[in-house]
């Protein structure tokens, strides 16, 4: 035997040895689990496909229910409980598609999605298609690929009957995108299945294959209304006139940009500016026109923005910073400032950070690679939040891709298998302990 072919076998041998080794990380039934997932990823395609192709943009209400109902009859499929939980007019949403099993057996366990998109029924951008290992279509990434990880996954775990004995919640909210008002009626069911659970899952999109999101910025609104002396342009500076409103707005802005910004995950920006002699402003479209003259001295602005933070404390100190500037006024000017709360943070507990842990162990198993946490100052807000001070979480578990929230959204179909097999595994050891 001449020596190439004895080191051709050897590397074969190591080869198999190395496979063999990575096989014995699974049990038996983990890998039937693993099997129904490649069994099915054709069938998720599909799903996919028709989920995408139904418009659901957050203002489309019989969309988004739409949506729901299909997601709903397949949770049916596989012995879930479901509800749909229609939410009041003055919310103006569409709802939320809540699935639960009947088991005792294990951790309890909330899955968290969400239905809506960010385009609505008039936009352009409606269709499914695949190019090459990529699928574009609306909301595909953001996240109804999300969405097709959690049904499937699941799939995986009925087929080979461990889903009877697990205590499962599905929350799927309708107005993640723009989340309906007030919060403690629209996020009410969310809180409250979180109470009821000792961790949550958020299937938002993936920062990446190896990476999982422990700790979110929350975010917060945030209006300046400014008011000067209506004068002829002539008089600006003198003690009877003043400033104006113009001047005195873009001192406050000025402030905030020296004296508040700095601190670690901290950021504030204003979206939006009105000024002149007479504004009109539509807050629920957020756009406006402006009148005024340049010999006239401007009498209002009007300035919305938004802050993100790692923490209640930090939010409540930036605004003390923010309310006490605006109380600085410029001679004969005015100015007020006013909060509106949106998503909470989520910090990196140690709980959090275990469930990291028991991930990366199952991607590792896998042979998927480390999974790491990812920066919360590159995440933005998400429903994951709403449940942070209640249960242990990670999130960003959903599909990889590019282009949210633009024409360009995309999915990475060479990730899409992997991820689905992570979860159900992760799901599997989850429900043992």
């Amino acid at each position: 035997m001449t020596r190439s072919i004895k080191i051709s076998i050897l590397y074969i041998f190591l080869f198999f040895l190395i496979n063999t080794m990575q096989a014995q990380k699974l049990s038996n039934i983990e890998k039937n689990i693993i099997a129904s997932v490649e069994t099915n990823h054709k069938s998720a395609l599909l799903f996919l496909e028709k989920v995408v192709n139904l418009n659901s943009g957050t203002m489309n209400h019989l969309g988004v229910k739409e949506v729901g109902n299909v997601f709903k009859k397949e949770f049916d499929n596989i012995g879930l409980d479901t509800k749909w939980i229609e939410m009041p007019k003055k919310v103006n949403r569409a709802g939320h598609l809540f699935a639960k099993t009947k088991g005792t057996k294990g951790k309890k366990i909330l899955l968290i999605g969400h239905l809506d998109t960010v385009f609505e029924k008039d936009s352009p951008f409606q269709q499914f298609k695949i190019e090459g290992d990529t699928a574009y279509g609306p909301g595909v990434n953001d996240m109804k690929g999300g969405n097709v990880i959690v049904l499937y996954a699941l799939k995986a775990l009925h087929e080979s009957n461990l889903l009877e004995n697990a205590q499962i919640t599905i929350a799927f909210t309708g107005d993640e995108e723009s989340t309906g008002q007030p919060l403690d009626i629209s996020r009410k069911d969310l809180i409250e299945a979180a109470k009821n659970n000792d961790i949550a899952l958020g299937f938002e999109t993936s920062t990446g294959f190896n990476y999982a999101t422990v700790a979110r910025r929350g975010s917060s609104g945030w209006k300046l209304e400014v008011k000067g002396k209506r004068a002829h342009s002539s008089g600006i500076f003198n003690e009877n006139i003043g400033a104006g409103a113009i001047f005195e707005a873009s001192r406050i802005l000025n402030s905030f940009y020296t004296e508040v910004k700095g601190e670690e995950f901290l950021t504030f920006n204003p979206g939006v500016i009105l000024g002149g002699t007479d504004i009109d402003f539509n807050k629920e479209l957020n756009k406006g026109e402006a009148f005024g003259k340049n010999n006239v001295v401007a009498q209002t602005v009007i300035v919305k923005g938004g802050l993100r933070f790692i923490s209640e404390e930090q939010k409540e100190n930036t605004r003390s910073k923010m309310s006490a500037i605006v109380e600085k006024n410029l001679p004969h000017t005015s100015a007020k400032i006013s909060f509106t709360d949106s998503y909470p943070s989520m910090q990196p507990t140690a709980g959090n950070l275990k469930l990291l842990k028991i991930l990366n162990a199952v991607s590792n198993d896998l042979d998927q690679g480390e999974v790491k946490a990812y920066d919360p100052g590159k995440r933005g807000a998400a429903d994951t939040s709403f449940v942070a001070d209640y249960v242990d979480c990670l999130d960003g578990l959903g599909t990889m891709g590019k282009g949210a929230h633009t024409p360009k959204e995309s999915l990475d179909l060479t990730t899409f298998e992997a991820l689905t097999k992570r979860t159900a595994l992760l799901l599997y050891r989850l429900i043992q302990n």
